[in-house]
């Protein structure tokens, strides 16, 4: 392990110590001035509903290379544009980070191509809003003896009153979440932002650069109500937002994914430290079979008829994923296609290209 790494990519020790080096070590050109809201913190790892999140992370398996960018990426405060064929574990590198380091649940946000930056950002339910204070006009005017108008007051010449607290209908979603200003930052997943629509790398510029956003629909009310509660992408956690901007403290640990089906504009590249993760190796695959299912597994899946070998002369005709080979690895370990004869029926069910014909 070298001194300046932050992510180690193991289990390690210390990683309030960690962190704390890594926010005395700000480039002068990245540095942001969110005001920390006490109030708010991410949920833990710790808790027993993300269990699920807390194996994928450590079932990963991070060479040298990876980590060297992973943390070129962290000391920069810049994006990490994670690129290589399906099924090599570039979604899982994130929630490795967030465990290695202690940042609480991967906020994810999943790329279509209907995707705009408002989705990653926020959500406002206006027509929600609207039929909340139709209703409560509705039961002022009953409370009062007053015949249904219609009108939309609360007296005859005067306009109805807006319903208090607009933070009810806005949720910040996974992008919106991790710009909110915390003593630590967050890991935020944008998961194949190659599908995105042809804007969106271009739109998210501005807010990866300078680490804020506003919401329009607060802005508006700024003069008003200057301070408003919002909910936020962690389920049941609320967050303060000022005169309608949101500005982070800590620039989240940003990981974009892509499969490789689209080139990004230059404007875009330039700020991302890149990062392709190739096929893993023969000892590589030993080492995540060992690491997700045991190290029995990984000494029956090795050797000239294993399935690690089987795996790697199938990859040569087709593209496979690593889960495919622990789909294999698992189903022998229950029990199924045991003995040698087996062994191909096991690895026609299981190692089929992920392009292409099916093999025979």
């Amino acid at each position: 392990m070298k001194d300046w790494w932050i992510y180690k990519g193991s289990p390690a020790a210390s990683p309030r110590e960690r962190l704390d080096r890594l926010a005395g070590l700000r480039p002068p050109w990245r540095t942001f001035d969110g005001q920390v809201d006490p109030a708010y913190r991410a949920p833990s790892l710790d808790d027993d509903k993300y269990a699920a999140e807390r194996r994928l992370g450590a079932g990963y398996i991070a060479d040298a290379a990876e980590i060297d960018l992973v943390n070129t990426a962290l000391h920069l405060r810049r994006p990490l544009l994670v690129t290589g064929v399906p099924g090599v574990g570039k979604s899982t590198l994130a929630y490795s980070i967030a465990q290695d380091l202690g940042l609480g649940p991967v906020l994810r946000w999943s790329i279509t191509s209907r995707a705009t930056l408002r989705d990653g950002l926020y959500r406002y339910d206006a027509l929600r809003r609207l039929e909340d204070a139709n209703l409560k006009r509705l039961q002022t005017e009953h409370a009062r003896g007053v015949p249904p108008s219609g009108g939309g007051s609360d007296r005859p010449g005067k306009p109805a009153k807006a319903l208090d607290g607009i933070g009810r209908y806005l949720q910040l979603g996974p992008l919106g979440t991790a710009f909110l200003p915390t003593e630590h930052p967050r890991v935020l997943l944008i998961d194949e932002i190659d599908k995105c629509d042809i804007d969106l790398p271009g739109d998210l510029l501005t807010v990866l650069e300078e680490g804020r956003f506003e919401v329009p629909e607060l802005s508006r009310l700024a003069e008003h109500q200057g301070v408003v509660t919002v909910g936020t992408d962690d389920p049941g956690a609320r967050a303060l937002v000022t005169a309608g901007r949101v500005r982070c403290a800590a620039f989240p640990m940003v990981v974009l994914t892509s499969n490789g089906e689209r080139e990004f504009p230059p404007a875009f590249l330039r700020r991302c430290i890149r990062l392709t993760i190739g096929r893993p190796d023969e000892d590589k695959l030993r080492r995540i079979i060992e690491q997700r299912i045991g190290a029995d597994a990984a000494e029956q899946a090795v050797g000239p008829g294993g399935l690690i070998s089987s795996f790697l002369k199938r990859r040569e005709r087709g593209e496979l994923g690593t889960d495919q080979l622990l789909n294999a690895v698992q189903l022998r370990l229950a029990g199924a296609w045991t003995t040698p004869e087996d062994m191909e029926h096991l690895v026609r069910a299981t190692l089929q290209p992920l392009s292409g014909p099916e093999s025979t």
